[in-house]
Formats: C-alpha cells, sequence, structure tokens
C-alpha cells in the first residue's frame, strides 16, 4: 500500500484524442487508487473530453487539464506535434511547435500542485523530455514511458544535452520492448540502467484462441491500426496486393483504423484499382474482428511494440508483419507467425511463405496464443501500478 494520500501526475504527450500508447497508464489507475494512491491528475496538450476513455477517468476521481488552448481545426490539421510529420514541419518553420509553451505551463502546474511522482507518457522516445526537465529542475520524482523508438528519427542535436539530463535523472524509464531500449539508448550514447522492459494491457478478455473462421469464402486478412503511412507503412501493403498474383487469389485485406492519412490510402488503393482491399474503419469490438478475419498482416515501419500483434497472437490468430520495433521479439518465424524486413520485397516473401502454408493457420494461431501467454503478464497495468507505489514508499 502506498503512503495515504500522495498526489501523482500524469502527463501524456499522445495528440490524437486516444492511442493505445495510453492504455497502460489509463488503466493502472484504477489500481492506484485501490492501493492508495491520493489525487491523480492527467495533463495534455488538449483534451477530448467528451472521449470515453476521459469520461471513464473522471468516474475514477481523475482531474483533467488540457495545457494548450484549443485552436481553429485548419490548425489543428497540421498541428500534429506527435506525429513525425508534424515535426519535420516544425524543423522546417511551417508551424509552431509549442513544446516551450506547453512545458512553460507545465513547470507552472507543477510549482502549484507539487505532485509526490510525476509520469511521463510519450509518445516516442524523447517527444516528452522537455517536460520530464521540467521536473528534474523542480527536484520533483519522475517516471518515464518510452511506448516508441524510430530508428530513422534522431533528437535534435541542440536539445540532446537536457534530454539525456532527463533519461538519466529518472527514478525509472519504462520501454516496452527491448528493441526502442537499446536504441535509446544508442540514440544518446548511455545506458541506462534505470530502465525496464514493460508491456502494455491486451484489449481483450478471451482467454484462449477464438474459434477459426471458416475459409469456404476465401482468406481474410486484417490490417489494423492508424491509417498514418509513416509509421503504420500501408502503402507498402497496398503495393503488394497490386501485385498479379495477390489479385487472383482467393484473398482480400480489411484496413481497419483511422487516421490522418486516411483519404490518402483510399485513393492510393483506387488508383492501384485494388478489388481485394477494404476499409472498415475503427472496429471498437476487436473479437468480433477476429471473429471474421484469419490473419493479422502488418506492414509497419516503426513500432514500439504493437498492441494489435499481442492481442491477435492471444486471440489465435496467425500474424505477418515487419521487425519493426520490439514485432519480432515475440515472433518466431514460421512457427507463431512470419517476420519480414521493413520493405514491400521482404513482406511480399513473408505474406508467400505465410500463403503457402494457409492450411496450417489455425495450428500456427493457436502456438501464437500459446507463445504469447507465456510472455504477457496476467495483469501488466498492476504490475505497472505497483511500480509507481514502490517509489512513492520510498519517499
Amino acid at each position: 500500500m502506498a503512503k495515504p494520500h500522495k498526489n501523482i501526475a500524469i502527463i501524456t504527450t499522445i495528440f490524437d484524442d486516444w492511442g493505445g500508447s495510453e492504455e497502460l497508464w489509463a488503466k493502472s489507475i484504477a489500481h492506484l487508487k485501490d492501493m492508495g494512491v491520493g489525487k491523480v491528475t492527467v495533463y495534455k496538450n488538449r483534451i477530448n473530453f467528451a472521449h470515453p476513455q476521459f469520461l471513464r477517468l473522471q468516474v475514477l476521481g481523475v482531474e483533467l487539464k488540457q495545457l494548450l488552448p484549443d485552436q481553429p481545426l485548419i490548425k489543428k490539421a497540421i498541428y500534429k506535434v506527435g506525429d513525425l510529420a508534424g515535426k519535420f514541419m516544425s524543423r522546417a518553420g511551417l508551424i509552431s511547435y509549442n513544446a516551450d509553451r506547453s512545458a512553460e505551463h507545465f513547470h507552472d502546474y507543477l510549482e502549484q500542485t507539487n505532485p509526490a511522482l510525476v509520469i511521463i507518457a510519450q509518445a516516442i522516445n524523447f517527444d516528452g523530455l522537455h517536460l520530464a526537465y521540467q521536473c528534474l529542475e523542480l527536484k520533483i520524482p519522475y517516471m518515464i514511458i518510452m511506448q516508441k523508438a524510430v530508428d530513422f528519427y534522431w533528437p535534435d542535436h541542440a536539445a540532446r544535452i537536457y534530454m539525456k539530463k532527463a533519461l538519466q535523472g529518472a527514478e525509472h524509464c519504462f520501454f516496452v520492448s527491448e528493441h526502442n531500449k537499446t536504441l535509446t539508448e544508442e540514440q544518446f550514447g548511455v545506458r541506462l540502467p534505470n530502465s525496464k522492459v514493460v508491456f502494455n494491457p491486451v484489449k481483450t478478455n478471451i482467454a484462449g484462441p477464438l474459434p477459426y473462421p471458416a475459409t469456404d469464402k476465401g482468406f481474410k486478412l486484417a490490417c489494423i491500426g492508424r491509417l498514418f503511412i509513416i509509421d503504420k507503412g500501408q502503402d507498402i501493403l497496398l503495393r503488394i496486393m497490386a501485385l498479379p498474383k495477390w489479385r487472383e487469389r482467393d484473398i482480400s485485406v480489411s484496413i481497419i483504423g483511422s487516421g490522418t492519412d486516411t483519404d490518402a490510402i483510399k485513393e492510393m488503393a483506387a488508383l492501384l484499382g485494388l478489388t481485394n482491399v477494404d476499409f472498415i474503419g475503427y472496429a471498437e469490438d476487436i473479437e468480433k474482428v477476429w471473429s471474421e478475419h484469419h490473419a493479422l498482416v502488418l506492414p509497419s515501419r516503426s513500432e514500439g511494440l504493437p498492441l494489435v500483434i499481442t492481442e491477435a497472437m492471444a486471440i489465435g490468430r496467425v500474424v505477418i508483419t515487419t521487425r519493426s520495433g520490439g514485432s519480432a521479439e515475440l515472433i518466431t518465424h514460421g512457427v507463431n507467425g512470419f517476420v519480414a524486413e521493413v520493405n514491400e520485397r521482404s513482406l511480399d516473401e513473408a505474406m508467400e511463405q505465410a500463403w503457402q502454408r494457409r492450411e496450417e493457420w489455425e495450428h500456427i494461431g493457436i502456438e501464437a496464443s500459446r507463445s504469447i501467454k507465456e510472455r504477457l503478464p496476467e495483469k501488466p497495468e498492476k504490475d505497472f501500478a505497483s511500480e509507481i507505489v514502490h517509489i512513492l514508499d520510498k519517499q
């Protein structure tokens, strides 16, 4: 149990209304309350107060604080600091980064409230370190969650010094994969003995593999994720599905999700004349998705450790994906899934190998379910809450 009435603050750098990267800290809050933690305040640059997840947090007594004022829709369309494209535009002077403004507001709130601990939940491995540095300056203990690290996007040289100090000054640095931890250490040229790999909670209560769908009407692949090409690589998959051999086969892909590149991906599919690709939009009921699809295909260019992979494996579905982030840490090629390098040719080859073994998909999915259950903790959000309470109890 935590020493009673200790207040904590959580700040998330995700710029979408809600992302899978927020599941860990959000689901830990109920356990924190049970463990005796006092007030929890969640900060975000912009909050959709009507979003179901934030409504749930308010029911738990969480205070929500927005750091930046609302902007006109035209600015919202380009102000995506959490996205790589937004940062590239920022560097080019096309948009205002506003990191200093949000950090200043966060600093003021910290001075006013003096929380016992701050959790910085980052979209990538350094987009919240300017906020962590505020904690360091104020001598407030803090923990950092890194949900993704990107091989082709490194911290700006002018910010590396304070970012490195922020990483090294944290009580703990949490990564969702060994890949992300190693890459972050390489990007900053330091080892992080204060780091640990954690899992995000799986969004399904199914205890074992779902019944495998019939194949008499063909095979259906699900490509689940935010429609954001720089990360998720849906364009790679579209080019593959445009190849003559895939057009001729009894197989289709459902692209499930929404995002800033929705129109671009749909227009590319139309340009290629794809009749073997459907767009489903956002799907809340993941179990219904897997009752109708035989495998997951994920053509990502960059990842942390995708929730959709752990969910698909837990439910007993074959995963065909790229060696991005920590995906390959869970999959043994040809045994419990199929792994490719991050390019069109390699993913096509992995899909071809999977296709040639399509009659084994049900059994490979069962092996995937078994193997992921051996790796995943039963309640990662409860374990994370225990880590927080351990830091609080040391104070």
